[in-house]
């Protein structure tokens, strides 16, 4: 009985382990589980051995065919195929009263525990797959999202271009989760982020000992990638030293730890990022030209997103969409006249600023529909010049001029009347009388 208990122990212990540590690169093996649950039995060994006495033993010409765990057939052809020491397996792992299993029954437990595990990682595949989405509805979009499609499927290196928050490393994710290595590890390293003295260490890892503070081995970053993907963001900040050993690497696909003289092997695709000029930085000696050659084989931009300002409604709505969902709150929705001034600034900060921004509205706007007067100050300072349009008669012309004047003071001022008017230096029912015969709105 002791034995059962352990085995089953054993067992349900590791259950929840094997379905769930799943990160979409898969899951403890079926082997391991039965491992887990053969070494559980050695706790009632002492138990066990006492009363395998009073039990049958196997004939010797098939126990000595018998390993820990292996099917074995008994001596007579009538008789069920069984498991040697099929005490640690005869409790199955739903339940401590079930009866023992025996032949196909065993197997099919064990199969169909295998079956549901893979089913469980396939679905965080799928939502890992939803969450890395190159959103837009714009013709640059639209072509970065079919270059990503042609080029994922290969080994070819590629190296991304855009400024700082245009979704480079989303563009990288993309590619290796719809590439042949997508079951493989993501390993991503932020050159600028990392100190000269470790990028090496970072990298290639390095022995116990091979310099102050090295007080264990550590494994680099070009091991952990193996079979997967390396991606060496703002790669333009690397220096010359540690620029010169990532060639050797990406041309030999070897690399030799710090403090050693012995060669790994890797197979690594390499997908770089930078937000620097790389040809200018090369003519200043601060960028190695044949690196650039190596990673340069499969360009992308990403442009930045005042130039492509008819994404912005969609990548809004997505984020006030995932921020309400994580915070339990009821879904937002931007009103048409606080949608048009995140069209109009100029986002410095990128697809990074603007998802920043919508996740703080989600958090501490109160009502569900978004206006103006909720828009942080910034936006408004920021507001860009408002396009030219062809006017047939100076009328539309000065109509349209108070229109865009009047319509900038209101949110400067967040729809405060008496502070607009204040500024306008009018009355505030002359105020209103302007909105009125310009089509001014106020937000509800």
């Amino acid at each position: 009985m002791l034995g059962r208990v352990a085995a089953c122990a054993a067992v349900l212990f590791v259950w929840p382990i094997c379905t769930r540590t799943s990160d979409g690169d898969g899951a403890l093996a079926l082997a391991e589980i039965v491992m887990v649950a053969n070494q559980a039995q050695t706790i009632a060994d002492g138990r066990h051995d006492a009363e395998a006495e009073k039990q049958p033993q196997l004939p010797q010409e098939s126990a000595a065919l018998a390993a820990p765990g292996a099917l074995v057939r008994a001596a007579e052809p009538s008789a069920p195929i069984a498991f040697h020491n099929a005490s640690a397996v005869e409790t199955e792992p739903f339940g401590l009263d079930a009866e023992p299993l025996m032949d196909g029954e065993i197997l099919a437990k064990w199969y169909g525990v295998e079956s549901q595990i893979e089913e469980e990682n396939q679905v965080l595949r799928t939502e890992l797959g939803r969450r890395y989405q190159v959103l837009g509805a714009s013709v640059p979009m639209k072509a970065l999202r079919q270059q990503i499609a042609v080029t994922a499927p290969t080994n070819g290196r590629v190296l991304i271009y855009g400024e700082s928050g245009t979704g480079k490393e989303l563009v990288a994710r993309t590619l290796h989760a719809t590439s042949l290595r997508s079951k493989g590890p993501f390993v991503e390293v932020n050159c600028a982020a990392i100190p000269d003295e470790l990028i090496e260490s970072e990298l290639f890892g390095h022995l116990k000992g091979s310099f102050t503070g090295a007080t264990d081995d550590k494994v680099g970053k070009f091991q952990k990638a193996d079979g997967g993907t390396l991606f060496l963001d703002e790669i333009g900040d690397m220096s010359l030293r540690t620029q010169s050993k990532v060639l050797r690497a990406l041309e030999e696909q070897r690399i030799e730890p710090v403090g050693s003289n012995q060669s790994v092997n890797v197979d690594v695709r390499v997908i770089a990022a930078t937000n620097k000029n790389l040809e200018q930085e090369i003519a200043r000696g601060a960028f190695r030209q044949d690196l650039f050659y190596r990673l340069n084989v499969i360009p992308f931009f990403v442009p930045p997103l005042r130039d492509r300002l008819q994404d912005i409604p969609v990548l809004a709505r997505h984020f006030l969409n995932e921020f309400s969902a994580a915070y339990g709150k009821k879904p937002r929705e931007l009103s048409e006249t606080a949608m048009d001034i995140l069209i109009r600034y100029p986002w410095p900060g990128n697809v990074r600023e603007l998802r920043n921004l919508v996740e703080r509205l989600v958090i501490v706007c109160p009502q569900t529909r978004i206006e103006p007067h909720h828009l942080p100050p910034e936006l408004f300072r920021g507001v860009a010049e408002a396009p030219q349009h062809p006017y047939s008669t100076l009328h539309e012309a000065r109509s349209a001029y108070e229109r865009e004047f009047i319509l900038r003071k209101l949110q400067e001022n967040r729809w405060n009347m008496t502070q607009t008017a204040s500024a306008l230096g009018l009355e505030r029912s002359h105020l209103y009388r302007k909105m009125k015969s310009l089509g001014i709105a106020a937000p509800d």
